[in-house]
């Protein structure tokens, strides 16, 4: 992890951002290997546009991507993950004005909070570009251009209903009791000359793309929506300007008007890849990206429109789009005014960055909602994490030492009568735990990783090591249990890399596993000869009092 920076006197972003670029230039994992010869794999953020401090909802949607690119970074893809912040729009503004800042002021110190927290939760990122970046201002006035060149842009007037936090104009029709549909809150009539992105023009293109990519959305009940309920209605031209704010990039030909916010963010994808630049090697090698990972109330915005300011600049569309859903409680999503938020950074200072990860990563269902509870929490940490992994790595040492003066290999010349079993068990797991990852069920592949965990603590009980030590005659037989426990773990800690990198690290360190015995290449019983030991096992993880931290915790949401 990298060092945390504070403030010292007057904040300067420039200085700051360079010293955290600098921390993960030293991690040469977190570079792009540039290496032509290897096939590209590409995840692009959608960019945050915040007005407070991040969320558990922010942090599941960095996590997941992060998993996905430190896994493909393994299978030796070479890879690029580009993370970022929407810093334009009439919310930005008016919460800098509230803050008594300017927008540049207030973006800033967003700014410095996002690369913060992801530097803290172990983002593996390789950039992270800020819509007011030059660079990305300058080339979204030259997406414009050309958007116009193709006919796709004219000026016109909007009357419709505006929800700020949203972003978004809606009909009075799709008002649900006279409220934003996406987010219940309350919307304002607007009526402004305006800039419009020709929609209806691209309607029979994206039908026909859509028919052609059955597989582009996921969930597919996700794809069903947005067929149903916008596409096949009849799509409606996009507003892509506005009058009533100034922060935001202004058209040249015409200053009054700022490019509204979702042709903003959504073209940053590709300007943060150098398109339409001279260096366009990056957006040449890395798009069109393999996924993009949303949250379920930006789907309408990357399923309909961002696929068609593709077709009009005559690019790639990504290969897919994941919409997960909200990380919610019992009475619903998390808010400040319920007393029911929790933080990300809150939870990682207090349990470890690896203990937030696991648990945003295991709570998370396929495409649908997650309940987080204190009590769920403490239970995930307890139970996995503590009792069976740790349990299980500290008990391997602590026989191993005991047995066989810390150090074991793979010359046993008889084995138990499970072995071949649990060897089996690994074999299964990791095949299942491969098919899940791919459809992106990440707790269904957690839990086919912990499938070895829990195979290998009932080996123990199966194969009774404290009995075979007292006979001689089955020290071939301890030895192949002793052997069989490292590799089960060692085959674990490798898979289970991208999810809890500290933690995985940790495991290989106290088995004395070499460099070599640690890719996914080597992930196969058999494959490491022998290691040696620590003397003494290291907690991973500390057990917490159930009552006590389940009441830390709501005292931490209030």
């Amino acid at each position: 992890m990298g060092s945390k920076h504070e403030l010292e006197g007057k904040y300067n972003p420039k200085d700051f951002e360079e010293r955290i670029y600098e921390d993960w230039e030293k991690n040469g994992y977190f570079k792009p290997s540039d290496d032509r010869s290897k096939e590209p794999y590409t995840i692009v953020i959608p960019p945050p546009n915040i007005t407070g401090k991040l969320h558990m909802g922010h942090a599941l949607d960095e996590t997941i991507q992060d998993i996905l690119i430190r896994y493909k970074r393994m299978e030796g893809y070479n890879v690029k993950f580009t993370t970022g912040l929407d810093e334009h729009g009439l919310k930005i503004e008016t919460k800098a004005i509230e803050a008594g800042k300017t927008p540049q002021e207030y973006v800033d110190e967003m700014a410095k909070n996002a690369i913060n927290l992801w530097e803290k939760l172990n983002i593996s990122q390789h950039d992270f570009i800020r819509t007011t970046n030059q660079k990305h201002e300058e080339i979204v006035l030259k997406i414009y251009e050309k958007m116009c060149n193709n006919g796709d842009i004219y000026k016109g007037h909007y009357s419709g209903w505006y929800c700020v936090p949203c972003e978004t104009f809606f009909t009075k029709t799709q008002l649900v009791d006279g409220k934003c549909p996406d987010c219940g809150r309350e919307v304002n009539l607007t009526e402004e000359e305006c800039y419009f992105f020709n929609i209806k023009k691209y309607q029979s293109k994206i039908e026909e793309f859509y028919e052609k990519n059955p597989n582009f959305l996921e969930p597919v009940f996700r794809k069903e929506e947005i067929m149903n309920n916008f596409i096949k209605p009849g799509l409606e031209d996009l507003c892509i300007s506005r009058t009533t704010f100034s922060w935001g990039i202004k058209l040249p030909n015409d200053p009054k008007h700022v490019i509204y916010v979702w042709l903003d963010a959504l073209t940053n994808y590709i300007t943060s890849l150098g398109y339409l630049t001279e260096n366009d090697s990056e957006f040449k090698s890395f798009w069109p990206a393999d996924i993009q990972i949303i949250g379920k109330d930006i789907v309408r915005f990357h399923a309909i429109y961002w696929p068609i300011f593709l077709m009009s600049l005559g690019i790639d569309t990504p290969k897919k789009l994941y919409s997960h859903g909200f990380i919610v409680m019992k009475d619903g999503k998390m808010s400040k005014s319920k007393g029911n938020m929790i933080y990300p950074d809150v939870l990682a200072d207090k349990f470890g960055v690896d203990a937030v990860r696991y648990f945003l990563l295991k709570l998370m269902n396929y495409g649908t909602d997650s309940e987080f509870t204190p009590e769920t929490f403490v239970e995930r940490y307890n139970s996995d994490l503590c009792n069976d992994l740790g349990n299980l790595l500290n008990r391997t040492i602590a026989m191993i030492n005991k047995y066989f003066n810390g150090e074991i290999d793979n010359s046993f010349k008889e084995k138990t009568d499970y072995d071949e079993e649990i060897e089996n068990v690994v074999k299964d797991s990791i095949n299942n735990f491969k098919n899940d990852f791919e459809k992106i069920y990440i707790s269904n592949s957690l839990s086919n990783l912990f499938n070895l965990i829990t195979k290998a603590n009932k080996y123990i009980d199966q194969t009774e090591p404290w009995i075979l030590a007292k006979s001689e005659e089955n020290h071939e037989k301890l030895k192949s249990v002793m052997y069989h426990l490292v590799e089960n773990l060692r085959i674990f800690a490798i898979y289970i890399n991208p999810f809890i990198p500290d933690t995985s690290k940790n495991i290989l360190d106290q088995l004395g596993i070499e460099e070599q015995y640690r890719t996914l290449e080597s992930a196969m019983y058999g494959a490491c000869n022998s290691t040696k030991v620590i003397e003494k096992g290291i907690p991973l993880f500390q057990r917490l009092d159930v009552e006590e931290t389940t009441n830390e915790i709501k005292e931490m949401m209030k």
